[in-house]
C-alpha cells in the first residue's frame, strides 16, 4: 500500500473510534501499553493539566529542555491541521511514516474487552513513538480532566496544573470542586506540583490532595510571582531565584502568568539535577511558538487567529483586542462547540467588533450558527451566517478593508480549518510589504 494511502486509512480508522471515554478508567490504556512492552518506562515525564494555558506551558518546557541538549517529546491536543502535530520530537511533528508505524504497533496490541477511544489510541501512539525514538524527556498534556485521562498512566517527575474553571461538565462534574478533584488526580506520590489556580476552594482541594501524596505544592502568587515591567519584559520572583528582564515569545498579557509556571517548573527540575541554565531558560521562553493562540498573520487586512475556546480564553482575547486593535474595525469569524458557554463568550467578543460572521467547524460537537445568531444579533446589527469555515473566511477577506482586521476565534477547530484554508489558497492573503 502506498504511504499516503496507508496514512489516510489509519487516520480514517482512528477518527471512527469513540471520541471520549474519560469515565471508563485506565485499564484499556494500561493493557495497550503492556502489549507494546511499556514503552513509557525509562522516560522522564512532565504532566500538564488545567483549563487554559496547558499547551503554552507544555510547549515552552519542551523548548527549554530541547535547547538544554535533551531529546524531548511533546504530546498535545487537539491538532490544528494535521494529526502529526499532536506528537512532536524536538519541536518537530512526527512524519506520516512515523504515524503509520505507531498506528500499526498500537493496532497490534491487545485491547482487552473494550475498543479504545480515539484519545486512548493517540496517547498510546505517542508513548510508543517516544519510546521508539529514545526521548530523554516527554512533556504530556492531558486531554480532559486528569484522574481518569488516558495520559494519567505516566509517572511524572513534576506535575503542572495551570488553572481550573468549569468545563466538560458531562465528564468532569457539575461544580468547580468536582472538576478540581478530577484535574488534581494527576498528582502522584512525592511528585512536586506547580499550579496557577486562584480560587480558595480549588487551592484547598489541590493542597489536600498534594498533602495526601506527600507532594510539594507550589502556587503562583504564594511560592513564586511575576512583576511586569513597562518595556514589555517581566521579572520572575521565584521559589529560590530572581530572574529579571525576561520575555516570552507568546503574545498576550496572560502569557506572562503561563511563563511563571514554566519558570517555577524549571526551578524545581534543577533541584532534581536537571541541567537547565538561565540562558537556555530565557532563550526557550523567547523562542517558543504555539500556533493558533493570538497568532498574527501580517496581512492586509491583518488576520488574528485565536482558539478562544472557553470564557477565560475569550476574555483574554477581548483584552488583547482592546489593548492592541481598538484603532481598527474588526470582522469576527466565530464558531463554538456545544459544550462551551457560548453566550458569555459572544458577549466578550462581539461588542468589540464591527461585523460578525457566524460559522461552524466540521466536527459533530459544533453548535449550529443559528443557535448563536440571536445572542450575536442583540449585540451587533451586522451579523451573517456562513456555515462553512472556508467560505466564512473568504467572505471576511472580501468585505474587510485592507487597513482593518479579521479575528478568527471561538474554537481551535475553527482556527485549524482557517489555517488549512490559507495553506490551500495562499492567494487569499495579501501580504504586507
Amino acid at each position: 500500500m502506498a504511504p499516503k494511502r496507508a496514512y489516510n486509512d489509519c487516520l480514517e480508522t482512528m477518527y471512527g473510534l469513540r471520541r471520549f471515554g474519560i469515565k471508563l478508567g485506565l485499564s484499556t490504556i494500561t493493557r495497550i501499553l503492556e502489549g507494546l512492552g511499556n514503552p513509557q518506562d525509562g522516560i522522564k515525564f512532565i504532566h500538564v493539566a488545567g483549563t487554559n494555558g496547558k499547551g503554552s506551558v507544555a510547549s515552552s518546557l519542551a523548548t527549554i529542555l530541547h535547547l538544554s541538549g535533551y531529546n524531548v517529546g511533546l504530546y498535545t491536543s487537539p491538532h490544528l491541521v494535521r494529526f502529526n502535530e499532536r506528537i512532536c520530537i524536538n519541536n518537530r511533528m512526527i512524519s506520516n511514516e512515523d504515524v503509520v508505524l505507531s498506528y500499526e504497533a498500537v493496532k497490534g496490541a491487545h485491547f482487552g474487552t473494550r475498543e479504545p477511544t480515539f484519545f486512548e489510541f493517540s496517547t498510546a501512539m505517542a508513548l510508543y513513538e517516544f519510546g521508539r525514538q529514545g526521548v530523554d524527556w516527554a512533556v504530556v498534556e492531558t486531554g480532559m480532566g486528569g484522574r481518569l485521562d488516558a495520559t494519567n498512566i505516566i509517572n511524572p517527575v513534576i506535575a503542572v496544573i495551570t488553572n481550573i474553571s468549569q468545563e466538560h461538565k458531562a465528564y468532569l462534574g457539575n461544580t468547580i470542586s468536582e472538576i478540581a478533584r478530577e484535574k488534581g488526580g494527576i498528582i502522584k506520590k512525592n511528585v512536586p506540583v506547580i499550579t496557577g489556580v486562584k480560587q480558595k476552594n480549588v487551592t484547598a482541594i489541590l493542597k489536600t490532595i498534594a498533602s495526601s501524596q506527600s507532594a510539594q505544592f507550589y502556587r503562583f502568587g504564594d511560592a513564586f510571582r511575576v512583576r511586569r515591567n513597562r518595556n514589555g519584559t517581566f521579572n520572575y520572583l521565584g521559589i529560590e531565584h530572581v530572574w529579571r528582564n525576561l520575555r516570552t515569545g507568546l503574545i498576550g498579557n496572560h502569557q506572562v502568568d503561563n511563563a511563571a509556571l514554566t519558570l517555577a517548573a524549571c526551578e524545581v527540575l534543577n533541584k532534581d539535577n536537571t541541567s537547565l541554565t538561565v540562558k537556555n531558560i530565557e532563550d526557550g521562553l523567547k523562542q517558543n511558538k504555539w500556533p493558533g493562540r493570538l497568532e498574527i498573520i501580517p496581512t492586509s487586512p491583518l488576520i488574528l487567529l485565536d482558539g478562544a475556546h472557553n470564557f477565560i480564553a475569550a476574555r483574554n482575547l477581548s483584552r488583547y483586542l482592546i489593548e492592541h486593535l481598538s484603532n481598527r474595525n474588526i470582522t469576527l469569524v466565530v464558531g463554538i462547540l456545544d459544550d462551551k458557554p457560548y453566550a458569555s463568550m459572544l458577549k466578550c467578543l462581539v461588542p468589540l467588533c464591527h461585523k460578525v460572521i457566524l460559522t461552524r467547524p466540521n466536527i459533530d460537537r459544533a453548535l449550529a450558527p443559528e443557535r448563536l445568531f440571536p445572542i450575536a444579533k442583540e449585540l451587533k446589527n451586522d451579523v451573517d451566517i456562513v456555515p462553512d469555515v472556508d467560505m466564512a473566511i473568504k467572505l471576511a477577506i472580501e468585505t474587510t478593508p485592507e487597513r482593518e482586521a479579521i479575528c478568527i476565534a471561538g474554537s481551535l477547530y475553527v482556527v485549524g480549518e482557517a489555517k488549512e484554508t490559507f495553506e490551500k489558497h495562499p492567494f487569499l492573503i495579501r501580504k504586507n510589504s
